[in-house]
């Protein structure tokens, strides 16, 4: 039989229902020999968070109204907040992402969970409960009322850009811990997980992706406490692997950044670290767990305690990077082909077969847990920012929940077949922070802190921060340089001739360039266009 490329075959597989046509497709189009035991262990752990999902949609048949949808009456309490905040942000590109930066470019480069866990502090020191006190139901709300909803649509373009890459990023990771373990090939294990997690999340909304989220995060602790031990033994312990690591590695061991360990990538460094604190607050996944708590301090105090749980949830994974990183592979069969499967191979070559399921089931709980709440925020923009304002005004409740699930499937489904084409889970996952970062954060902050802040000054800074920001071009997407920055390296091929790596922090000059332009635009232009106010959403 010759088999068709499963590439080919995703619309069909999206469609299936029900677990058993779902094996069955990976049955016929997989080459790979499959590790059964763990594959129907994660058939039974997939069962059980669709039933959950679908059980909580039943329950919430009768409120299925955009408020429920989006933000689950805004009745979510604290502790299922704090355990869905931090569910969201310790997905698989963060497990797999820490592991795979930890193993090839040393704790040095390991910035995400730190520069994540800042961004959860500074947006609930300063930005949820004002978010909250306006009763916003999307984090485009505050630059709608200020700046109009076709310049708000503008934003909307960066803000989907990076729910669709961070959702990819981590469904790749996933896709690769399930070839590892399972023996599943990349491509069926991205489909199979991605269709579990669209279409509970459809079915739920908010309530179904809180609830499972609080299964998942049990889990994903569970999973890796148990692997740690074994995958330790194979090393001498922890304090032999961190010796061995500190000596292979040397300046880059280090949390802290020196011009030993970074040598010319130290603004760069720099850069990438303010990217990720800051470019972590503009995020309607974030936002949208803001604003479905009950109050204002409920909602600044899930996003500070999340923030605490994600720096904790790091340290597992950057052990696992450390082992790998030290291990002695001859005698396991060698190293993984590349460095993003690290983590899985970790578990699969250091723990027996059982250990290696619970941990791999502990990777598809973070994975689910971050993609089901990516998906859904991005179709929130696109249903009440996009939909609603601009192609129908006088949409019905109970359509508009129709239209929020209809994105929900366009949306993952655009979402899998980048993750398809992902080669590095750490490059996307910077990626989705890249653009927040220098076209959002500027508009947003001047949105909730500036009152002179109008819709001539954000387009301005959208433009310039958007020609500073692609001057500098970038790799995973194949665009070349075009503004003469300093600093660069010119040690990696691009396509067709030399590909320039801009090692000045470009990003960052990009984002404040942005910040003033709209400052200062917005102050000369305000008899063409006078600032709207803030107000309470009803």
């Amino acid at each position: 039989m010759k088999k068709t490329p499963i590439k080919a075959l995703i619309p069909t597989g999206l469609m299936m229902t029900g677990l058993s046509t779902v094996g069955a497709y990976l049955y016929l189009f997989t080459d790979r020999q499959i590790f059964w035991p763990g594959f129907v262990s994660m058939l039974f752990f997939y069962g059980l968070i669709f039933f959950i999902g679908s059980y909580i949609a039943a329950q919430k048949s009768n409120d299925q109204n955009e408020t429920s949808v989006l933000l689950a009456g805004r009745s979510i309490p604290l502790w299922i907040a704090v355990f869905t905040m931090s569910a969201t942000w310790v997905g698989g590109g963060y497990i797999n992402g820490t592991a795979e930066a930890t193993y090839s470019s040393g704790l040095v480069w390991v910035q995400a969970p730190w520069g994540y866990a800042l961004s959860l502090i500074i947006g609930g020191l300063f930005f949820a409960k004002k978010m909250r006190r306006y009763q916003f139901k999307t984090m485009l709300d505050p630059l709608a009322q200020r700046y109009g909803t076709k310049t708000a649509a503008l934003f909307f373009l960066p803000a989907l850009s990076g729910e669709v890459f961070w959702t990819a990023a981590i469904l790749s990771a996933l896709g690769s811990t399930f070839a590892v373990v399972l023996g599943l090939d990349f491509e069926s294990s991205i489909v199979l997980s991605a269709f579990i997690a669209i279409a509970y999340t459809a079915l739920g909304g908010l309530w179904a992706v809180a609830l499972t989220d609080v299964i998942q995060m049990s889990l994903l602790v569970l999973g890796l406490s148990i692997t740690l031990p074994y995958a330790l033994s194979y090393v001498g312990g922890w304090d032999m692997a961190w010796s061995l690591y500190s000596q292979k590695l040397g300046a880059a061991a280090s949390l802290f950044p020196s011009t030993e360990a970074l040598g010319s990538y130290y603004w760069n460094w720099w850069d990438y670290a303010l990217l990720l604190v800051f470019g972590g607050i503009p995020w309607q996944v974030y936002f949208q767990r803001v604003l479905s708590a009950k109050d204002e301090n409920t909602a600044r105090n899930l996003s500070i305690l999340a923030g605490f749980v994600c720096l904790i949830a790091s340290i597992p994974p950057i052990m696992i990077g450390v082992i790998g990183q030290v291990a002695d592979w001859s005698s396991l069969g060698g190293a993984p082909a590349n460095s993003l499967e690290i983590l899985p191979t970790v578990m699969h070559a250091m723990t027996p077969p059982w250990v290696a399921t619970i941990g791999l089931g502990a990777v598809a709980a973070a994975v689910m847990s971050s993609a089901d709440s990516s998906i859904l925020s991005a179709s929130s923009m696109a249903s009440w920012n996009i939909y609603r304002p601009l192609l129908k005004p006088k949409v019905s409740p109970k359509e508009l929940s129709k239209v929020i699930k209809s994105c929900i499937w366009i949306i993952g489904i655009a979402a899998t077949l980048m993750a398809l084409q992902v080669q590095s889970i750490y490059e996307l996952w910077y990626l989705c922070s890249d653009f927040v970062y220098c076209l959002l954060f500027p508009a947003l902050a001047c949105a909730l802190f500036d009152p002179k802040a109008n819709r001539i000054g954000a387009i301005a800074g959208l433009v310039i921060a958007a020609f500073l920001r692609f001057g500098g071009g970038d790799s995973t997407l194949g665009i070349p340089t075009f503004l003469p920055y300093p600093i660069l390296d010119h040690s990696e091929e691009f396509v067709e001739g030399v590909r320039v790596a801009v090692l000045f922090p470009f990003r960052t000059l990009a984002m404040l360039a942005g910040l003033v332009v709209s400052i200062l635009v917005a102050r000369l232009s305000q008899k063409i266009a006078p600032p709207q106010s803030l107000f309470i959403v009803k």
